[in-house]
């Protein structure tokens, strides 16, 4: 669709930014907090462990006045649970509370919006050891601390997200590290999980609209469009295999409170299917999300299964992430898009196809909760970063968003990863996706000392400009 005369942003758009609580603040084990798997798990690049990051905990002040600086309408941002219920459940943590009360205060100060990501991969560890999501009691246990959040703090806050990219966790859990000296959970086991995780998604959006009137909640799914590497009907399958698989089995039951139908005769098929127990799916029904947020990098491009262990290859730049299935589909080159340095594709049009696709699937306003290019941000004389890349990268995505909302996509804002340098879960310290440069390296944390990248003074002018300046 050309369009001859194009809309602008609407008014009130929440150009924002993103953050998680474990790779950014640090303080892993002060004023209370006791570890999450995260602290507990080998990851692929030994890194500081998070335990310092970005010493988020102790310079938020400072970064958030740098935010305001920068201009942002909101700022997503996910909560440790550990900081708030050491041990799981039980008695709050006052000073984990004090802390992002703290938080929301100052940011709402600067009238910027709080966008509150209550799970974002860090399970408190001592629910680990007692089984983790495989235990039914987790369910429990995250509605507990949910509403711990929504009482302390659903005044302040508008929108709230439940678990960020639950489907990364189920398909690739090995992406956020390795149980030191155990192994990765089995299928069956994994898919018991995620059951277990969309059970307990369900009573918290539920219980949000009741302790939280005027609060919105959704999902937080890493979401993006496949195609077909040729014209041939059978890579059509394949495309559509994953794309459901991948994106829309997860999404499906958040919003409609039922297993999308293809995903599900793929379980039973497989083996895979999990125990759903008496008053589950009247649980899932409860759930009624206000909006969805997406987390979008990248496309993929599908071609059929040859049937064989040939259909499975690791992800470029990333043995962490296989990509294939025997039987399902298998990964396949895409010759129209770019890629970075890390072999992620480059796709701003899949952008735009991403956001009509989940509009018209679900007709639920869309966040944009991560987008951004990771790179080795080089710190030269005089504090200058020429990200350049970064600002490219962003023009162009932002330029499809805007032709997204003339498709008709209902879009709330767009909060690219990441507000500030914090340690990737793939690629430590040395992968950098801020608008700000945080002087630390992989080991060596030097200063912490916050630096403006070019990409925050562009970012500033076209938050200024309501999306309109992008030069």
């Amino acid at each position: 669709m050309i369009y001859q005369q194009l809309n602008d942003f609407p008014p009130g758009f929440l150009w924002g930014a993103s953050t998680s609580a474990y790779q950014v603040e640090g303080a892993w084990d002060e004023d209370g907090k006791s570890p999450s798997i995260v602290d507990m798990l080998d990851h692929p690049v030994e890194t500081a462990d998070f335990k310092v990051a970005s010493d988020h905990y102790h310079r938020f002040r400072e970064d958030v006045k740098l935010f305001a600086e920068l201009g942002l309408k909101a700022y997503r941002f996910s909560v440790a649970w550990t900081r708030i219920l050491p041990n799981g459940t039980g008695e709050a943590n006052q000073p984990g509370l004090a802390f992002y009360r703290d938080l929301i205060d100052e940011l709402l100060k600067h009238g910027i919006e709080p966008v509150v990501t209550l799970y974002h991969f860090d399970l408190p560890y001592v629910l680990e050891q007692q089984g983790g999501w495989s235990n039914r009691q987790t369910i429990d246990a995250f509605v507990e601390y949910a509403d711990v959040l929504f009482t302390a703090f659903g005044d302040k806050v508008k929108y709230w997200l439940t678990i960020n990219e639950q489907n990364t966790m189920i398909l690739h859990p090995g992406a956020i590290g390795v149980p030191k000296g155990g192994e990765l959970p089995t299928k069956p086991v994994l898919y018991q999980q995620s059951h277990h995780m969309l059970v307990a998604q369900a009573r918290v959006m539920a219980l949000c609209h009741q302790r939280c009137p005027k609060g919105k909640i959704g999902p937080a799914i890493n979401t993006t469009s496949m195609y077909q590497e040729t014209c041939h009907p059978l890579d059509a399958i394949a495309a559509h295999n994953w794309e459901t698989l991948r994106c829309w089995s997860f999404l499906d039951v958040a919003v409609h409170g039922r297993y999308n139908a293809l995903a599900w005769r793929y379980l039973q098929d497989r083996g895979l299917a999990p125990v759903i127990e008496a008053g589950d799916t009247e649980l899932l029904l409860q759930g009624r999300p206000d909006y969805v947020a997406i987390n979008y990098y990248s496309t993929a491009t599908i071609a059929a299964s040859r049937g064989d262990a040939s259909d499975i290859t690791a992800r470029a730049g990333d043995q962490q992430i296989m990509l294939g299935e025997p039987g399902v589909y298998r990964a396949a080159e895409n010759p129209y898009v770019d890629k970075t340095p890390y072999g992620w594709v480059i796709d701003p049009v899949g952008l735009r196809l991403t956001l009509r696709k989940v509009y018209e699937r679900y007709h639920l306003p869309i966040l944009i909760t991560e987008n951004g290019i990771g790179a080795p941000d080089q710190l030269l004389s005089g504090d200058i970063i020429n990200d350049d890349y970064r600002i490219d990268f962003m023009r162009a995505h932002i330029e499809q968003m805007q032709l997204a909302i003339n498709d008709g996509v209902d879009l709330l804002g767009y909060c690219p990863w990441a507000a500030i340098d914090l340690v990737s879960t793939h690629q430590g310290y040395a992968k950098r996706y801020g608008f700000i440069y945080v002087n630390r390296g992989e080991q060596d944390l030097r200063d912490l000392r916050r630096i403006k990248k070019n990409s925050f003074a562009w970012y500033q002018r076209l938050i200024a400009s309501n999306g309109q300046q992008r030069g």
